[in-house]
């Protein structure tokens, strides 16, 4: 009985932290699942701390990534399986008691988290904590060093409240201590300024969810766009098309599609940023790339995607999936692109991450660093049934944002496309299916923020030293109760009486 109740606990704690995260976006609930999570493990041995942390981690995983079984429903396993054993690793490296576990522990969440956005199959950083707290009152901290503090600050919120609820008053307070200087840091740090305006344009040319390309004509799906793009008011500088609404089997510029994008833009007056998907027979793959239309209808420059999706643009162990999983895995492999993640057009220098590439900070670093004055995200989530990847691509815009100082615009071509300010604000946004346009007045923006500049860097030093830190203090608590013990030992030959003013005296100690 009492095993279930501690199996329950430890995928409650999960459950409560998927929660958390979108379409659900309860965001508090994290804190608790975090501060339940926190007494699962604790006074645990190592290989009971790794169970249920495993368990934990099933609990938060299993669910929130369910979209994944629309790609590879073995991929889907391997996946789930593998971050919650992450998770159970973690706890299993943390120590086991207070207070040196209350300060390990967000540093070894911040690990998997890092480890997560880059290993397997180059990275899966989706179910993240920053996800979920990107609605609440931590996300302005991801200015000073990006998305891995904020999932760090998010469990020094809840080892601060566990400690609260231990009466553990010191730890408790130096907890919100460190919440609140980082809160403070944050609202000082320099997140770019203005340097002029642009009139944008969002297509998003509707139809139904949870469809593949082998099962849709391409041509229906470019001819919404075209169609949805006649309610786009006249005098735009830039109008986006979602990714992967225009599909050829040659570089696009060559086909009847390019010739017709080259009419709109000239039509509108514009600069017109496509998502192609070109065929390439020579290199047995495909490109997924961002063309951008200047108003004269010439093709000013193109951006190549570089992280592909696993399961949906590449196949990992593909010899070995093969005979499992036959059709469903896609028949040809995406090719890796190169340069900077930017495109020069008439209305400025734009960084572009392309869809999967938004959960990744390191594009839109390289976007800005390379100078981008705005961040266009063209995605294409109408493969996926339901909204859980396409809710939490906005949340990653929204954290994309708030790291670089700069407006982000997400064009999707079922939903949902969204215009995020640089304070990670949706200002608009579509609903699912529906055929819409969405326009505003953006800012163009220079400047770097400290995440900008530092990168991930400090937030895994700083869970280094958390871990080290805890494992210090760890060996602290045990030399002062064995020291006790030997005191004790010493003042009754015979043993400590447990039942003494001595024995009493030495274990309140």
């Amino acid at each position: 009985m009492r095993r279930a109740r501690a199996a329950v606990a430890c995928g409650g704690s999960g459950l409560l932290v998927a929660a958390s995260l979108p379409p659900l976006g309860w965001w508090p609930l994290a804190f608790v699942g975090l501060a339940l999570f926190d007494t699962v493990v604790a006074d645990q041995p190592a290989w009971s701390r790794f169970r249920r942390g495993t368990l934990a981690g099933a609990g938060l995983f299993v669910p929130t990534l369910a979209w994944m079984t629309d790609l590879s429903v073995p991929g889907y396993g391997i996946a789930a399986g593998l971050f919650a054993a992450m998770t159970g690793t973690m706890a299993a490296a943390c120590p086991p008691t207070a207070p040196g576990r209350w300060l390990a522990l967000p540093g070894g969440f911040v690990w998997v988290e890092a480890v997560r956005g880059r290993w397997p199959f180059g990275g899966v950083p989706l179910s993240s904590l920053a996800h979920g707290q990107v609605g609440g009152p931590l996300a302005p901290t991801v200015r000073l060093a990006g998305a891995l503090l904020l999932v760090g600050l998010t469990v020094v919120v809840a080892v601060g409240l566990a400690a609260a609820v231990r009466r553990a008053l010191r730890p408790a307070l130096v907890a919100a201590a460190v919440v609140a200087a980082a809160l403070a840091a944050a609202t000082v740090a320099p997140s770019g300024g203005d340097v002029g305006r642009l009139a944008v344009g969002i297509v998003q040319g509707g139809g139904p969810q949870g469809t593949r390309a082998r099962d849709t004509d391409a041509r229906e799906v470019f001819d919404r766009h075209l169609a949805a793009s006649t309610l786009l008011p006249p005098g735009l500088d830039l109008v986006l098309w979602p990714e992967d609404v225009v599909d050829v089997d040659r570089e696009v510029t060559t086909t009847a599609e390019g010739a017709e994008l080259a009419a709109l833009a000239r039509d509108l007056g514009t600069t017109l940023v496509v998502g192609v998907v070109e065929g390439d027979d020579e290199a047995d793959g495909f490109r997924n790339v961002a063309v951008a239309f200047d108003p004269d209808g010439e093709v000013a420059d193109r951006y190549e995607k570089v992280r592909r999706v696993p399961f949906g643009e590449f196949v990992p162990l593909r010899g070995l999936l093969e005979p499992i999983a036959g059709d469903a895995l896609a028949a040809r492999d995406a090719i890796v692109g190169t340069g900077p993640a930017t495109l020069d057009t008439p209305a400025g220098r734009l960084g572009v991450v392309i869809s999967w590439e938004v959960f990744f900070a390191d594009r839109a670093r390289d976007a800005i660093g390379n100078g981008g004055a705005l961040l266009l995200n063209p995605t294409n989530g109408a493969s996926f049934r339901g909204i859980q990847v396409q809710a939490q691509q906005v949340a990653s815009s929204r954290l994309r944002a708030l790291e670089t100082g700069r407006w982000v615009l997400q064009a999707a071509p079922t939903g949902f496309s969204a215009i995020v300010t640089p304070s990670g604000q949706v200002v608009q946004r579509t609903g699912v299916s529906e055929r819409a346009v969405l326009t505003a007045t953006v800012a163009r923006r220079d400047g770097r923020t400290i995440a900008t500049a530092v990168g991930d860097w400090p937030a895994t030093l700083g869970g280094s030293a958390a871990i080290g830190g805890g494992w210090l203090l760890q060996r602290r608590r045990t030399r002062n109760v064995n020291e006790g013990r030997a005191t004790t030992q010493s003042l009754s030959p015979t043993g400590p009486e447990p039942n003494s003013a001595v024995g009493t005296a030495s274990t309140s100690s």
